[in-house]
C-alpha cells in the first residue's frame, strides 16, 4: 500500500551516465521496526537493508550496494534532521528521488505478563520520550524515563529489565517482539509526522506534480542577494515551501541556503528561474527533484 501503485514503484532509476536499471533493493535507517522501515516498506514492500545510522544509509547508495535509501529529512516538530541535509549537501553523488510523509504514532509496549499498574521504568530515544510527556505524567507520573538508543532497542531494553518495565514504539516493532500494546497514538501531538527521503544516483523523471530541493551560497555577502534570489522564484509564480539555511562549516558567519519550491528543474518555469540564478550565487546544488507526496495515489 502506500503513496506508490500497488504498493510498489516500478519506474526505472536513471543514472548519470545515461544507463536504466530496475528498482530494486531498499536501504534505511535500521534496526528493523524502526519508523525508518516502515517508511521504506510504504515506498516498496521488499526493503529489507537496515543500516546503522542516516550516513551508512548515504554510502551504500553512493557505492551501489543498494539502489535507493529512505531516511528521514524533516519532522513536523522537531524541524529538519540536519545529519541528512549535511550528507546531500557533501555527497555530490547522492540526490532526493523521492519522498514519503509518515504520521508517527507512538505505542505504549510491555512484556505480556507486566502490570501496566506496577511500572517503574519507561524506556524509549529520547526524542519518543519528549513527544510524550503528558501521557506519561497523567497515567505513570512515578515511573523513571530512560533514554534508549532507538525506538526499537527500548523494546530489548523493555524485556531485559529486572524490574516491571514498558517501551514506547512504533507499530512495527510490536510486530517483532512478544509484547504486549497498553495503549496507542500515546503522543502529546496527534499532528506529528516525519518527512523520509528516498536517496538514489539520480533524482525522478518529471510527474507534472513534483518538488524541487535545492542548496546554495553566496562568495560575497551583500545586501540584497537572498532578496534577489528568491525574486527569481517569485518572478515565475514558483511557490516555496521552506527555506532554511545551515552553516557552511568554514567560518562563522557564513551560511548555505536550502529551498524546497514547487517544480522540476528540466522543466519551465523552474529550469529557468535556476539558469537566472547563477548570477548572484556561487555554489547551487539542486538536491533533487521528485514527486510530491500524495498518500491516496
Amino acid at each position: 500500500g502506500g503513496g506508490y501503485p500497488g504498493g510498489r514503484r516500478t519506474d526505472p532509476l536513471r543514472h548519470s551516465d545515461g544507463g536504466l536499471v530496475m528498482a530494486g533493493t531498499v536501504g534505511f535507517l535500521g534496526p528493523l521496526g524502526t519508523y525508518s522501515e516502515e517508511a521504506a516498506l510504504i515506498y516498496n514492500p521488499t526493503a529489507d537493508r537496515p543500516y546503522p545510522t542516516i550516513t551508512a544509509v548515504g554510502e551504500a547508495v553512493a557505492k551501489g550496494e543498494v539502489d535507493e535509501g529512505v531516511v528521514p529529512i524533516e519532522n513536523s516538530l522537531a524541524g529538519s534532521v540536519i545529519f541528512t541535509l549535511d550528507m546531500l549537501i557533501n555527497q555530490p553523488n547522492l540526490f532526493i528521488r523521492g519522498e514519503i510523509d509518515l504520521p508517527i504514532e507512538h505505542y505504549f509496549l510491555t512484556r505480556p505478563d507486566t502490570n501496566p499498574a506496577d511500572i517503574k521504568v519507561i524506556y524509549s530515544h529520547p526524542q519518543a520520550l519528549s513527544q510524550c510527556q503528558q501521557y506519561m505524567e497523567k497515567n505513570y507520573p512515578q515511573a523513571e524515563q530512560m533514554a534508549s538508543l532507538s525506538t526499537v532497542l527500548c523494546v530489548e531494553d523493555m524485556l531485559g529489565s529486572d524490574i516491571p518495565a514498558a517501551a514506547i514504539s512504533p507499530r512495527r516493532a510490536s510486530e517483532l517482539y512478544e509484547v504486549k500494546v497498553v495503549d496507542k497514538g500515546i503522543q502529546d501531538v496527534a499532528t506529528n509526522v516525519t518527512r523520509f527521503a528516498v536517496l538514489g544516483h539520480s533524482d525522478h523523471p518529471p510527474t507534472g506534480r513534483d518538488k524541487t530541493s535545492m542548496a546554495f551560497t553566496f562568495e560575497v555577502d551583500t545586501p540584497g542577494l537572498l532578496y534577489r534570489v528568491l525574486g527569481e522564484f517569485a518572478r515565475r509564480d514558483i511557490n516555496l515551501f521552506k527555506v532554511e539555511s545551515r552553516p557552511t562549516k568554514n567560518m562563522l558567519g557564513e551560511y548555505i541556503f536550502m529551498v524546497d519550491c514547487a517544480g522540476h528543474r528540466d522543466e519551465s518555469p523552474m529550469k529557468e528561474a535556476l539558469e537566472a540564478l547563477s548570477d548572484p550565487i556561487s555554489m547551487l546544488r539542486v538536491l533533487g527533484s521528485y514527486p510530491r507526496w500524495d498518500p491516496n495515489r
